[in-house]
């Protein structure tokens, strides 16, 4: 367990004055013991202030470059025809980094399989970003809004707006703001918050210094978050007929990043074990199969030729499906990976429309009629309302039950929405997609979801992360920003006190903040038992939206920082 160094030195000390204090100075000892773990909202802030330059990574940066996923000898992939920075020549050798060029220009998500590369490593970036921490040493795709916002809360905004033109970077180069900036991503992106992001910049004023460069500046990035909403309206992205859409990793098989065939065994295990919840993601297959099977494989489940993690994802003559691997990459997509609200270990992801992603690109297209609007481009300003209009009308149509009082994701291969409630409910609150009569129905939901630490994904205990005991910062932040946006403020403010206090708590055990926590317990006491297992130290999402709570707590009856979009 990593802890910060202000921490460690501070026990060290502790442990010193217990082992030099005569016996009648072991109670003085223990009440500092005492204080120094009680939750102090300053330490958790001065830690998150230390963190934000430990996780911040440039291409100049040898630790920018190391990947704890995928253990290689660093690569950097630059775009094609783009010309080689200068001072990659230095950092290619102090860092022993090999420099590769993708194989064709990028015109839209998928146009290069990372699959066919000869190795796998890190796509280059122009400006400094922030990690989440841990394992997650690169740029991540809905992450980057959380940090970011956390960024402009500690007054970083030459930071914050490095990681949106980052972003912006990724559309020009990579086809669409990816999943992360690693190769093996290139097939997937992650929950829409472009547009977020844009906006959050352009609404602090320190972001640029005249309102020409503000405009001359969003009237670049506005073009480019345009074609990132394009991935969202492709056909691979559509929820069938609905007029909405899903999440859709563009590739098949295992996911690149998989280092061995572990997790795939544990899924297989799983439906074995239980096979009345297995959704039908078992195929029967040979352990060696022969040629005639593989071919036949790699249309019913993977390539078992071309990829050693499927060859290997083979348990007493089960294998998974094809379909099973489409919606394992989806859930990934998502970002709620590993959940079973979407079918076991998500693997039915695909097949949703989903209120999340919805809700995100109803938003998103309001911001983009707000960004063509503010640039004079009042036809163009007049279609995005008229999408985000026709979104919402199917939002209503599809996703919303009044006889509940919840909206429901869609499963539109089987026509009927989810069976289980999901804390995605609240997403068309911070999207401003729910009526004053919807929003206050999803408020009374919050007992469903609402424990002594926070709000929990769920009320379903399945082992996952991504549900029942577990809350997540960007989950507790919309859904409480959404409240506050709606006149919920006492609500919004309970929930944030909650969760802000649990980081607190959780700080001052053991000196790190977490990228999830235990909401029922009210700290950092995580035992996932179904696929990925670690609580890793960092951590971004964390820091940025333990920073907006403290502004929402701190705000007047005006509700702070939690505010519409643009209408």
């Amino acid at each position: 367990m990593r802890r910060c160094p202000g921490a460690r030195l501070l026990r060290r000390g502790l442990l010193g004055l217990l082992w030099l204090q005569p016996a009648h100075g072991a109670a003085a000892a223990s009440a500092a013991a005492a204080s120094a773990a009680a939750p102090d909202a300053a330490r958790t802030r001065a830690y998150i202030e230390r963190t934000w330059s430990a996780l911040t990574r440039s291409m100049q940066d040898c630790s920018a470059l190391e990947d704890p996923k995928v253990a290689t000898r660093p690569v950097l992939y630059l775009p094609a025809q783009f010309p080689t920075p200068p001072e990659l020549g230095k950092v290619s050798a102090s860092c022993h980094l090999d420099v590769h060029v993708l194989p064709r220009v990028i015109q839209k998500l998928g146009d290069v399989d990372a699959a066919g590369l000869p190795v796998q490593g890190l796509l280059y970036l122009p400006r400094p970003y922030v990690v989440p921490g841990g394992f997650f040493n690169e740029m991540y795709g809905w992450d980057s809004y959380f940090i970011v916002l956390g960024l402009l809360a500690d007054h970083r905004s030459a930071l914050a707006l490095d990681m949106v033109e980052n972003a912006l970077f990724e559309v020009e180069h990579y086809g669409g703001v990816l999943n992360a900036n690693r190769t093996y991503y290139l097939s997937r992106s992650q929950p829409p918050f472009l547009s977020a992001m844009i906006a959050a910049v352009l609404q602090e004023p320190a972001s640029f210094q005249t309102a020409s460069e503000r405009l001359a500046w969003l009237g670049r990035a506005y073009p480019l978050a345009v074609r990132n909403h394009e991935i969202w309206v492709r056909p691979e992205h559509r929820a069938g007929v609905t007029g909405l859409a899903r999440y859709q990793d563009l590739g098949s098989g295992p996911v690149l990043e998989a280092r061995d065939n572990r997790y795939y065994l544990g899924v297989v295990r799983w439906l074995i074990a239980h096979p009345t919840e297995d959704p039908g993601f078992l195929v029967k297959g040979s352990e060696h199969p022969e040629d005639a099977e593989a071919s036949q494989l790699a249309r019913s489940s993977c390539d078992v030729r071309t990829s050693k993690v499927c060859a290997g994802a083979w348990l007493d003559g089960y294998r998974l499906t094809a379909d099973y691997y489409h919606g394992d990459r989806a859930m990934r997509e998502s970002g709620f990976d590993i959940n079973f609200h979407f079918g076991p270990f998500g693997g039915l992801t695909h097949h949703y429309a989903a209120v999340d992603l919805n809700s995100l690109l109803y938003r998103y297209e309001l911001d983009l009629a707000d960004f063509a609007h503010q640039l004079g481009k009042e036809t163009e300003a007049e279609h995005w309302r008229q999408a985000a209009a026709a979104r919402r009308q199917a939002i209503d149509r599809y996703l919303w039950h009044p006889e509940s009082g919840r909206y429901a994701d869609f499963d539109f291969i089987a026509g009927k929405p989810a069976s289980s409630v999901y804390i995605t409910m609240f997403y068309p609150l911070w999207a401003d997609a729910a009526t004053a009569a919807q929003a206050a129905a999803v408020r009374g939901q919050l007992p469903i979801f609402e424990r002594l630490g926070g709000l929990a994904m769920d009320d379903r205990a399945s082992g996952a992360q991504w549900d029942e005991p577990y809350g997540w910062a960007p989950t507790n932040w919309l859904t409480a920003c959404g409240l506050a946006s709606h006149g919920f403020r006492d609500d919004a403010r309970r929930i944030a006190e909650k969760f802000t206090a649990t980081i607190d708590r959780s700080y001052a055990i053991d000196g790190t903040i977490r990228e999830k926590y235990n909401v029922v317990l009210g700290n950092a006491d995580v035992k996932v038992t179904v696929g990925y297992t670690q609580n890793v130290v960092g951590f971004g999402w964390s820091n940025g939206v333990y920073l907006m709570m403290r502004e929402l707590l701190s705000a007047d009856a005006t509700g702070g920082p939690c505010t519409g979009p643009p209408q």
